[in-house]
């Protein structure tokens, strides 16, 4: 197109003959973008690309700064493409212009230009943005960085936006570095940390991340100390996020010993469906059920959750006071106290299958535990 022309040749990188974002030099002494180099060098050619000259063992990749210096000045005097330009087009072009002046510290505007491409630009400007280093060297560094709070929380969004590019996004986010500094944030300011637990959440779809957030050794404390001290936004994203990471199971025994149920109580009682979810995923532990049944509150807990709350969460809760009381007489006599036994009695119409039969199993463990009580 006419409009690629413009571009002197001397900015196009020799593999992609696109103008590059991130120029290096190889040790040929020809001038590549880096992403396309690297591709290179990773799938096993020993050669240059240009000269065919073999190359050494690990070769250096020296930025090209006067180069990139030289793209970014003709970008910033080019004219933006006209409204009728193919949309890849356009978004190649803020891209480039973007990632040429883009280093850490940054700035807002950068930020936001980022930001903007993420959401607008479409899976193509998405992957610009992941393969541009900029996750690496500008954005996970701002994460880290707890001093400029509105920098911090672009970044989040921005890696957020790239999280949800796919399974290979999310394990790419994580092998360059992500998990420390989205662990860091979960002790930010309010909206932070509550996308600092999102972005875990996201990450955390793909199995082997599970694992190794979970293995982090503080990414599950401070997620726990989130339901504790965070507000209202901030526990929910953190309920969802042990959530996720609690269909691993080692992560079960993790959030258990964290301390995290009495907190998932308090929850399920304000009628929190994602903490019955958490505390039906623990009760698949000894560690989970252990402190289920020593937790103060336990009983009263899960009857107001089945007293006021959704259809999954009546089903669930009864299921968990069903499984705790049959291992505890103490929680199965509070739970009669607390007038458990009219709530299923009530449920025995109930059109709901497995809600008639988990009030039926409870009915019937409680009156065991009454009757061991009477006539030991």
């Amino acid at each position: 197109m006419e409009g690629e022309m413009e571009f002197p040749e001397d900015f196009r990188c020799p593999i992609s003959l696109e103008v590059m974002t991130d120029p290096v030099i190889l040790s040929s002494g020809h001038t590549f973008d880096r992403s396309s180099i690297q591709r290179w060098i990773d799938s096993g050619n020993l050669t240059c690309p240009v000269t065919n000259l073999p190359l050494p063992p690990s070769p250096s990749l020296i930025p090209n700064h006067a180069l990139r210096r030289l793209i970014s000045s003709f970008l910033a005097r080019r004219p933006p493409p006209s409204a009728d330009a193919d949309s890849d087009d356009y978004y190649h072009h803020e891209s480039c212009r973007l990632f040429t002046r883009l280093s850490f510290p940054s700035d807002s505007a950068s930020l936001s230009g980022v930001l903007r491409l993420a959401q607008q630009g479409g899976a193509a400007a998405r992957s610009l943005i992941l393969d541009s280093g900029a996750v690496a060297s500008v954005l996970l560094p701002h994460v880290a960085a707890s001093d400029r709070p509105d920098l911090q929380d672009l970044s989040l969004r921005v890696l957020l936006h790239l999280s949800l590019e796919g399974d290979d996004a999310r394990l790419g986010l994580v092998a360059e570095g992500a998990i420390d500094p989205i662990v860091a944030a979960l002790v930010s300011s309010s909206s932070s940390a509550s996308l600092a637990a999102t972005l875990l959440t996201s990450l955390a779809v793909v199995e082997v991340n599970k694992a190794t957030i979970g293995a982090h050794p503080l990414a599950i404390p401070r997620l726990a100390a989130l339901l504790l001290d965070g507000g209202a936004r901030e526990r929910r994203e953190s309920a969802t996020a042990l959530y996720e990471l609690c269909k691993f199971a080692d992560n079960r025994r993790r959030t258990s010993i964290a301390g995290t149920v009495p907190q998932l109580l308090r929850l399920a009682r304000e009628g929190s469906e994602r903490a019955v979810r958490v505390l039906v995923l623990l009760s698949r532990c000894r560690e989970g059920k252990d402190e289920m049944i020593n937790a103060a509150g336990f009983a009263a807990a899960m009857t107001e959750a089945i007293r006021t709350g959704t259809l999954f969460t009546i089903e669930h809760a009864l299921s968990l006071l069903n499984l705790v009381s049959s291992e505890s007489k103490a929680v199965a006599l509070e739970a009669i106290k607390e007038g458990i036994l009219d709530l299923c009695s009530a449920f025995s119409g109930d059109l709901n299958q497995k809600t008639r039969k988990n009030a039926k199993q409870l009915i019937f463990t409680l009156q065991n535990a009454r009757f061991q009580a009477f006539f030991p």
